[in-house]
């Protein structure tokens, strides 16, 4: 009987660690997603963000884990951080559920396991902030 509760013990001592250890794993992922997305960006400026992405917009989509949704459209990249972004994982499969036929600030994305597609976190797009290259901005700003 001790033996068993001196088990229970390192285990409650064990959870407890991890416990104090996630909101710190959390803090590194979120910093390597800043990286990435920093990194993906360099030589952009910030657009005015827009409400909502048409399907001629979305090209291609990268996920960062802990961060953002990255939409390609031809040099374009829309960045749209999502309340819940500490869910984002490149290993899981988002599904857009948009209102209509565009992605727009506020629809829902539900993320699946890539492996089993069980349904997970339930994550609301916020706005899109386009980034373009520092020369493609000044030219569509007429300068």
């Amino acid at each position: 009987m001790r033996n068993n509760i001196s088990h229970i013990s390192l285990i409650a001592a064990a959870g407890a660690c991890t416990l104090l250890a996630a909101p710190a794993l959390a803090g590194e992922a979120s910093e390597r997603g800043e990286a990435e997305l920093a990194e993906l960006l360099e030589g952009r400026v910030a657009g005015e963000p827009v409400r909502c992405l048409h399907s001629s917009q979305r090209d291609s989509l990268t996920v960062i884990d802990d961060t953002a949704f990255v939409f390609r459209d031809g040099d374009t990249l829309y960045v749209n951080r999502p309340s819940g972004a500490r869910f984002l994982s490149w290993s899981d499969i988002p599904v857009f559920k948009p209102f209509g036929s565009q992605y727009c600030a506020l629809d829902h994305v539900e993320m699946r396991d890539r492996s089993s597609l069980i349904n997970g976190p339930v994550l609301t797009l916020s706005e899109f902030v386009p980034y373009r290259r520092v020369e493609d901005a000044r030219t569509s700003e007429g300068g």
